[in-house]
Order: C-alpha cells, then structure tokens, then sequence
C-alpha cells in the first residue's frame, strides 16, 4: 500500500536579485521567494496562469499525474526541475 502523500506545492526561486528587497509570495497551491522586481511578477504571472488553467479543467495541483503537471507546466512556459521516484 502506498503511503498518503502531502500537499504539493509549485517553488519558485528566482536568484537574480541586485536591490536588497527580500520578494515573497504565496498563493493557492504556490511559494514564490526572491528574483528581481521583474523575474518574481513574472514568477507570479505563470503561477496564476496554471491555477486559472487548472480551474478550467476543474482539477487542483493535488489532482495532478506528472505528465499532466508537466503538460500544463509547458503551456505555462513555466521551467520544472523533475525528481524521478525509484519505486
């Protein structure tokens, strides 16, 4: 029997800081940290793209397979770093 999961939750680091401002943004099913002014509002942007897509399909990140995380992802333009389970 496989062991319940935890809520997932998308990560987004951006590193491109030079300001000082410390940038901090959640939201449904998302945590967004640092990046420059423009790189965390365009962190946000994809962020709330993929949660109004998900809405259309009447589905949450929980509901998610991984190809269809990473489908929706991709139509996103939204990166993923993938971390492939050995079971």
């Amino acid at each position: 029997m496989r062991a319940k999961r935890g809520k997932r939750t998308l990560v987004g680091l951006g590193l491109d800081n030079q300001d000082g401002h410390v940038r901090v943004t959640r939201g449904r099913d998302f945590h967004l940290v640092g990046g420059s002014e423009q790189t965390h509002e365009a962190m946000q942007e994809k962020c709330i793209k993929f949660n109004e897509k998900l809405d259309r399909r009447g589905k949450r990140l929980d509901d998610l397979a991984c190809d269809e995380l990473l489908d929706v992802a991709a139509e996103c333009d939204m990166p993923l770093l993938r971390r492939d389970r050995r079971e």
